[in-house]
């Protein structure tokens, strides 16, 4: 990227997980950075150690010294640094046009969709790793066996994710699109009008050059639709035999997932290992290995790759085993917070540990989200043995609705879910003593700061 006169850059909201990423790129690109947030975090903590300088709180002081300021969706227009931005006449870039920037003069792939995009982008970037390309990649968690390896590459590959929420991904100008889903997510955004999803991922598809190709799940009824009306090159995948690329002979097992990987066009089938559980994430794995051979890599280093990918940060991650009330419990700590994806975590958990009590502390993550998903999210919390509800993490959002987390337990428990508030740590521990039973799962699921109750849990009962 040529910002010759550009030296100092901060991001307001520097910890996001959209952030973080762009951030430690130029970090390591020789810029000087800095940027703020509402609170410390890993992923400040990190910044903190590459050297970035990172403040707590929103003031406009933090930007006194700097050439450019990035803000993300989740920042409110009245934020004092962007106010404060404005006034000086401080450059103000959304984080996606930023991102568009770096991408500029990479041979670009970006991963779209509703759900699974970390991890997609995360095995698209350990095959390419694995294969000696060196990618630069851009990715809102860390790689398992990668967290101390430099995002930034020496090849001129890039892999990042697409942020649809705000509708931003449009700034972007990828080679590849991968598309894995589209579910309604963001309505808040797209004045909760799921046609207006759709027409965006399309136009952000329609962007594609000449000779660029999408890489397309047309396993969902919405990718589908669009798959049909989309005029540039294009690779269907999915469990359906009519997809391009097709999955047969699925089978999971306590230690890994196979499957048979048909390429329907030049009539190839591969045998495929995944260490990682759950369908989703078979096709997750199908996209990254679509890409893979559309760059040219081998079959052998594609397999092998996807054989030893051991998972993102917070996606499905086993942190271990602990003693709760005297009894062993498996923790599995999963981002997912919207009723598709913790509806994938419990099947995965079911397909994996058969026959084993599934129990979960939630945190819901935006009101208008709780709101308007409400009656799904009851749907899939009820295929829990047992649930916890977190105050709804509210990202800065008002609560409009007069919605809280009290709501979710009692229709929790008028479908006789056994359904508990907690409030804090301590509120939990009481809650598990008295119901967890022996060989359980727990999974802690959101993506507010309940991760902070599974890195005390691991701290308190671990063996």
């Amino acid at each position: 990227m040529k910002l010759s006169k550009i030296k100092y850059i901060h991001f307001i909201g520097i910890g996001g997980v959209g952030m973080v990423g762009i951030a430690e790129l130029l970090l390591n690109q020789g810029y000087k950075i800095s940027g703020s947030e509402l609170s410390e975090s890993k992923n400040t903590l990190r910044l903190k150690k590459l050297g970035a300088t990172v403040k707590i709180g929103h003031t406009k002081e933090n930007i006194k010294k700097a050439d450019v300021v990035v803000f993300s969706s989740a920042v409110n227009k009245t934020n004092p640094e962007i106010m404060e931005a404005k006034k000086q006449g401080i450059t103000l870039i959304p984080r996606a046009e930023m991102l568009a920037s770096i991408m500029r003069g990479f041979q670009s792939i970006a991963v779209a969709g509703s759900h699974g995009k970390t991890t997609t982008t995360s095995l698209i970037a350990h095959i390419f790793t694995e294969a000696e390309l060196d990618p630069t990649y851009i990715i809102g968690g860390r790689i398992l066996g990668m967290e101390d390896k430099s995002i930034l590459g020496s090849s001129d590959y890039i892999v990042v994710e697409a942020d649809e929420s705000d509708a931003s991904f449009l700034h972007l100008n990828p080679e590849i699109s991968v598309l894995t889903n589209i579910d309604n997510d963001h309505l808040d955004f797209y004045e909760n009008n799921p046609k207006k999803i759709s027409d965006t991922f399309l136009k952000f598809l329609e962007k594609l050059p000449f000779f660029g190709v999408g890489i397309i799940c047309t396993d969902d009824p919405k990718s589908k639709k669009l798959y049909q009306k989309l005029s540039r090159r294009k690779i269907s995948f999915g469990f359906e035999r009519t997809s391009d690329f097709s999955i047969k002979n699925y089978k999971q097992t306590k230690s890994h997932q196979e499957f048979i990987l048909k390429d329907n066009i030049k009539k190839f089938e591969f045998d495929l290992k995944l260490k990682i559980p759950g369908k989703h994430n078979a096709l997750n794995a199908t996209a990254a290995f679509i890409v893979a051979q559309q760059a040219g890599i081998q079959t052998n280093v594609i397999k092998n790759s996807l054989k030893n990918f051991s998972g993102v940060s917070r996606r499905f991650e086993e942190k271990g085993t602990v003693q709760i009330n005297g009894k062993e419990v498996l923790v599995v700590d999963d981002y997912g917070h919207h009723p598709t994806e913790i509806k994938s975590t419990i099947q995965a958990a079911k397909s994996k540990y058969k026959g084993k009590p599934i129990n979960m502390i939630f945190q819901p993550h935006r009101y208008s989200r709780s709101s308007i998903l409400f009656k799904e999210f009851i749907s899939v919390l009820s295929d829990t043995d047992s649930v916890q509800l977190m105050d709804i993490y509210s990202a800065g959002e008002a609560n409009t609705s007069g919605i809280s987390s009290y709501d979710f337990v009692d229709s929790l428990l008028r479908k006789n879910i056994d359904a508990k508030y907690a409030k804090n740590l301590n509120q939990i521990r009481k809650n598990l003593n008295e119901s967890i039973k022996k060989d359980s799962i727990l999974i802690i699921q959101g993506a507010g700061n309940v991760s902070d109750i599974t890195a005390s849990l691991m701290a308190i009962g671990k063996k």
